[in-house]
C-alpha cells in the first residue's frame, strides 16, 4: 500500500509557479498493478520520483507498507567511472541482495558483452538503459515504478523486457507511466489520472483510460 496524504509539490523557476501535486490524498493498494496517466508536463515522472523517496516533495507525507523500487530503467544514479559490473555490486551491497546472482542476471539481461566491465562513461544511452532495466528487475520489489520502460531497445530486447516485467507483477504490483494504451492495457488492472496538480484513481482501467483521453482531447479544442 502507498498512501498520499496532502502531498504538495511546486516548481519555481524564474519567479515562476508550476503545481505538479496540489494536496493530493490518495491509495495505491497493494499487489495491483496501476497506470498513472496524464498529459506531458502534467508531473507523472515527478510524482514517480517523490513515491521513490529521490524526490522530496514541497509539503504533505508519503507512507508505505512493503518496499518500492526507484523508477526502473531510470541511470541517474550511476557512477560513470565505474564498470557496469562495478556499479551492480554497489546496488547489490545497498539492498542486501545476493551479489553473484544480481551479476549473472544483469550481465544475462542486458546483453552488453565485454562493456559489462568497461566504465559507464563508454556506454551509449542505449546501453545504460538495458543496464538500468537489467538492474532494476534483479532487486524484487513489493511494488515497482515504471516510467517508459517498454521504449528500451530494439524489438527483441522490447519482447524480452515485457516478459520479465510480466514475471515480477506475478508476485508484486506498479505504477506504471507509459504513452502506448495497449502497453498499459496488457500490464495494468486499474488508472490513476494526473490532472493540473490533482490525481483520481479508478478500479477500472478502462474508466481512467476514458478520463484521460477526454482530457487530452480537450486540450486540443480549448
Amino acid at each position: 500500500m502507498i498512501h498520499l496524504h496532502n502531498l504538495c509539490k511546486t516548481y519555481t523557476l524564474n519567479g515562476r509557479h508550476k503545481v505538479v501535486a496540489d494536496n493530493i490524498n490518495a491509495t495505491f493498494p497493494s499487489g495491483m498493478s496501476i497506470a498513472l496517466l496524464g498529459r506531458n508536463g502534467a508531473g507523472k515522472s515527478s510524482l514517480l520520483r517523490m513515491i521513490s523517496g529521490a524526490m522530496l516533495p514541497t509539503s504533505g507525507k508519503i507512507l508505505s507498507t512493503g518496499t518500492i523500487s526507484w523508477p526502473v530503467g531510470f541511470a541517474g544514479s550511476f557512477n560513470g567511472e565505474l564498470t557496469g559490473e562495478q556499479n551492480c555490486r554497489f546496488v547489490a551491497r545497498v539492498y542486501g541482495v545476493d551479489t553473484d546472482e544480481l551479476l549473472y542476471f544483469v550481465e544475462d539481461f542486458a546483453e552488453l558483452g565485454d562493456h559489462f566491465r568497461l566504465p559507464l562513461r563508454s556506454y551509449s544511452s542505449g546501453m545504460r538503459s538495458r543496464l538500468a532495466f537489467g538492474l532494476s528487475m534483479a532487486v524484487p520489489f513489493d511494488t515497482y515504478l515504471v516510467d517508459e520502460v517498454s521504449a528500451v531497445g530494439d524489438a527483441a530486447f522490447r519482447a524480452k523486457s515485457n516478459r520479465v516485467f510480466k514475471e515480477r507483477m506475478a508476485n508484486a504490483g506498479a505504477i506504471v507511466v507509459a504513452h502506448s494504451m495497449g502497453m498499459l492495457r496488457t500490464n495494468c488492472e486499474a488508472g490513476a489520472v494526473l490532472e493540473n496538480g490533482k490525481l483520481s484513481f479508478y478500479p477500472d482501467l478502462e474508466e481512467a483510460i476514458e478520463v484521460h483521453m477526454t482530457n487530452m482531447q480537450r486540450t486540443m479544442t480549448g
